[in-house]
């Protein structure tokens, strides 16, 4: 059993193993509850390690059965032995070879760490420390291994057996009804990239031709049956091969890639080498069962675990300190990937929405951390939105101050001088910094300084001197542990909008003009004058969003509306409705507060007016401009003391005000973008949907009965799950008489497909209304509910504590024990869901304080329980810091 209340583990602490280990030789026997894992592990002195030094190795809820060296069995005083570590005391200081026999029992093992047996099928997940739950091992990702592994299961029970590499070998065992199957990876890696799969799976079979021709057979594996659903994955699979050969130059390394696509899961997906596992809701679609967004969820996710193969496998972590080396940089390259498959203003507008409802929530709260954390003390608790998303950002911000070249200069250099390593973030910008000759020292506190950067803007037009004047100040915010910051490197994207909307020049007063219209903003405070601006223009900042950060200026609501209409940038013309529509919200949920009359939004709604009606732009684009702030938007805004009824009221108004002002363009454009054929998940047919769906749920809010027959029609002609599910949710939250009948019609159609199932369980958890908990708790108890199924479990407990704010934050505080109740009842037998879930109470200390109090006092009653595991005490003991 791990320690619940681990020593922190810091940066500055970090020293080179003492023992490296060349070869792994793994022979498991697989069984249900008694499965045996014989390692040899080839081990030596390190060099850089310290001299004499015993052979520390970790384990997890391990029983030893055997032990030797050389081929010599161990005498009971030469080694020390717990659960949870295993030590050779004075071990020879030499080449060796360590022989560890274990037994495990995967049925039992609820944590979905280590290897596990779930609906028949053998899998394991050893990212970040599972590998330790399999056989004693230094688990520690700078420990680089070949591993070869056998593996051994009963052919009924097992027919498939997969494994890290190529196959080297295969076949049965004389006399017995066993076979077996031998797998090979040349390339190095660390234990957390091991894994193995057995059990019967359909597999779904294709070819790529790497660009220097090699042949890789490629295999998708699923529950027997869903082999139809693999083939959107498929194809994405190899648009990833093929574009991260075009835009980065990485090609392919084995014979053969699999992918694995198993029901009970912790994570989206793992990059083990040769071998992702991934959990099926990110493998299966057919138009029937799966969204839009599921669609590009697969594609994302698919090309996300393909290209840790190099920025992960191949390079992969020092230390989990450096994480985000490869998380940051891997997300990063699945989203340009998936601009370039897709739209990519819209694109950056899905990205930068889902940055700021969890990346900037986060940095504002009590877990905010950077990039790279200098302490952790549970390392499951730092796959967070910093070091993803945010990471994503910086990797972003590398090469908008680099430029397209100098950047790819970089990550050449740093392929070909990193492989075959674990490295480091230092490792990894001095990579750029001699591919460009650029001074990187500064913009390295993007990966050491928590917080959201702050910019105050100021323009002022000179019509005497023809001039524009732009000063900008800078500053970072007070964080957990950082109380003082120090100035960042933005970089500041801008245009200057003249009076017709077209871009001005941009020239320096000294004469030159900032390349790509990027200015750098190093300092607390920069004073930029741009000459020959003969007409008042509105400056258009931060353009793409090229850098993370909260933005304060001068412009009007005239301004706004101006670069609505007509800002070149479309990211910026997207913000510009962004920020009215906030700035709309922020001032109303306060008059709802005080009760004073709601303001009018004319300006608003004008400005999206003129996105719906305009021919030119992309359907997909105009269903995002016409996307109301999320109520989680407007509590990030206002910041503190958070009514989530006031908040829910002015956003409810502020749809039906849309809804109303704008119904007959509405009703034209669902009629106008219906699909003119069978579905198709592309881009441009996917964008139809979300611009005729959006108009559908403001119609609905309006009130007008037109909408709520619209959505009634829609579900009962739907020929695909994008427009059933959203006619569905239109009809559950505003249409009550019409709910129980549509939602027993949904699930009796797909009552045994658990992945829709899901979604039938996560739409009734966001009904924002008196009621919710209660239903929410009724269902825990359906025959389809398991809290053993994470998916089952995210889907109904966790997309009602992060989906439904007002119910969620009910003023009783019921919502919060609810969600408490439920952690407690997780940690014992899956610590990782269970806080994963907690982190729902990130945001507690923005609460108003009736709901704030009975928010700390859920905290408090988990923090007091005898027994939390490592997992949920460490979010826990921060969440209350």
């Amino acid at each position: 059993m791990r320690d619940a209340d681990p020593k922190p583990i810091r940066l500055v602490d970090y020293r080179p193993p003492d023992w490296l280990v060349d070869t792994v030789d793994l022979d498991i026997g697989l069984h249900p509850t008694a499965t045996v894992i014989r390692a040899r592990l080839g081990m030596r002195p390190n060099p850089a390690g310290r001299e004499g030094a015993p052979i520390v190795l970790d384990g997890d809820e391990l029983v030893l059965k055997s032990l030797a060296l050389d081929g010599e069995t161990l005498a009971g005083n030469a080694y020390s032995v717990t659960p949870s570590s295993l030590t050779l005391l004075a071990p020879p200081q030499r080449a060796l070879t360590l022989e560890i026999e274990t037994l495990l029992d995967p049925s039992a093992n609820t944590k979905l760490m280590g290897l596990y047996r779930s609906s028949g099928t053998y899998c394991t997940q050893c990212e970040a420390e599972g590998f330790r739950r399999i056989t004693y091992f230094p688990d520690r990702p700078d420990v680089l291994a070949v591993y070869t592994t056998r593996i051994e299961a009963e052919r009924e029970e097992a027919p498939v057996l997969l494994g890290n590499g190529n196959k080297v070998e295969e076949g049965e065992l004389p006399g017995t009804t066993r076979h077996f199957a031998v797998w090979h990876d040349p390339w190095p890696k660390p234990c957390y990239l091991f894994a193995l799969v057995g059990g019967r799976l359909d597999r779904v079979g294709d070819r790529f031709v790497t660009a220097t021709g090699r042949d890789v057979e490629l295999g998708i594996y699923v529950e027997p049956g869903k082999a139809a659903r693999a083939g959107y994955a498929m194809d994405a699979l190899k648009r990833s091969m093929r574009w991260d050969e075009e835009a980065f130059g990485c090609e392919y390394d084995l014979d053969v890639f699999n992918i694995v696509a198993v029901a009970d899961f912790n994570m989206g997906a793992m990059e083990n080498k040769g071998l992702n596992i991934f959990n099926d809701k990110y493998v299966l679609a057919s138009p029937e069962t799966a969204t839009d967004n599921d669609y590009a969820s697969i594609e994302g996710i698919i090309a996300h675990e393909y290209f840790h193969n190099w920025t992960g496998n191949r390079i992969t972590c020092r230390d989990w300190f450096q994480l985000c080396l490869k998380e940051g940089l891997t997300v990063f390259r699945d989203q340009e990937f998936s601009a370039d498959q897709r739209s990519r203003p819209v694109k950056r507008i899905i990205d930068v929405r889902l940055l700021k409802a969890y990346q900037f929530t986060e940095d504002a709260g009590p877990l905010a951390h950077p990039v790279r954390p200098a302490t952790y003390r549970e390392i499951n608790n730092f796959y967070t939105a910093t070091v993803y998303e945010k990471g994503a950002e910086v990797v972003r911000m590398l090469k908008t101050l680099l430029g397209s070249e100098g950047f790819r200069n970089g990550m050449d250099l740093y392929f070909e001088r990193h492989d075959g390593q674990a490295a480091t973030i230092e490792d990894f910008l001095a990579c750029f910094a001699d591919a460009t000759g650029t001074d990187l020292a500064q913009f390295a506190l993007w990966y050491a300084q928590s917080g959201t950067p702050q910019l105050a803007i100021t323009g002022e037009w000179n019509p005497a001197e023809r001039s524009y004047r732009l000063d900008v100040e800078q500053s970072v915010p007070p964080t957990p542990g950082q109380p003082d910051k120090q100035p960042m490197v933005i970089p500041l994207a801008l245009g200057l909008v003249g009076p017709s909307g077209e871009d001005l020049p941009l020239t320096l007063a000294d004469g030159t003009s900032p390349a790509g219209g990027v200015l750098t903003v190093d300092a607390p405070r920069h004073s930029f004058v741009f000459r020959d601006v003969a007409e008042r223009p509105v400056p258009s900042l931060n353009r793409g969003f090229a850098a993370p950060v909260r933005l304060a200026s001068n412009l009007s609501s005239d301004d706004l509306v101006f670069l609505a209409r007509h800002d070149r940038d479309p990211f910026n013309r997207f913000e510009a409705v962004q920020t009215l529509a906030l700035g709309y919200l922020i001032e109303a949920t306060q008059a709802v507060r005080s009760g004073r009359n709601l303001p009018e939004p004319a300006a608003l709604i004008a400005a999206m007016g003129a996105s719906l009606a305009d021919p030119a732009l992309d359907p997909a684009f105009v269903g995002q401009v016409l996307t109301v702030p999320s109520e989680s938007d407007i509590a990030r805004e206002i910041g503190r003391d958070v009514d989530p009824d006031a908040v829910y009221a002015a956003r409810a108004t502020l749809r039906r005000a849309v809804g109303t002002a704008l119904a007959e363009p509405l009703a034209g454009a669902f009629e106008r973008f219906a699909a003119p054929g069978p579905y198709s998940p592309d881009a441009a047919s996917a964008g139809r949907r979300t611009l005729r769906n959006t108009c559908l749920s403001l119609l609905a809010e309006a009130g007008a009965g037109e909408g709520v027959a619209r959505a009634l029609g829609l579900y009962r002609a739907a020929d695909n799950m994008t427009d059933r599910l959203q006619s569905l949710m239109t009809l559950c939250h505003h249409a009550p008489g019409q709910r129980a009948e549509v939602l027993a019609d949904f699930y009796e159609r797909f009552r045994d497909d658990p992945l829709v199932l899901d979604k039938w369980f996560g739409i009734q958890s966001q009904i924002p209304e008196p009621g919710t908990l209660d239903r929410v708790r009724e269902l825990t108890g359906h025959p389809a509910f398991s809290l053993r199924n994470p998916n089952r479990v995210r889907a109904l407990i966790g997309s009602f504590a992060t989906g439904n704010p007002t119910q969620f934050n009910r003023a009783d505080g019921a919502g919060y024990d609810f969600l408490a109740d439920t952690v407690l009842g997780l940690d014992g037998s899956n610590p990782q869901l269970a806080a994963r879930l907690l982190g729902a109470l990130k945001s507690w200390r923005v609460l108003e304080e009736g709901r704030r109090g009975k928010a700390e006092a859920a905290l408090r009653r988990i923090a007091g329980t005898a027994g939390l595991s490592p997992d949920v005490s460490d979010i826990v003991t921060r969440s209350l810091a």
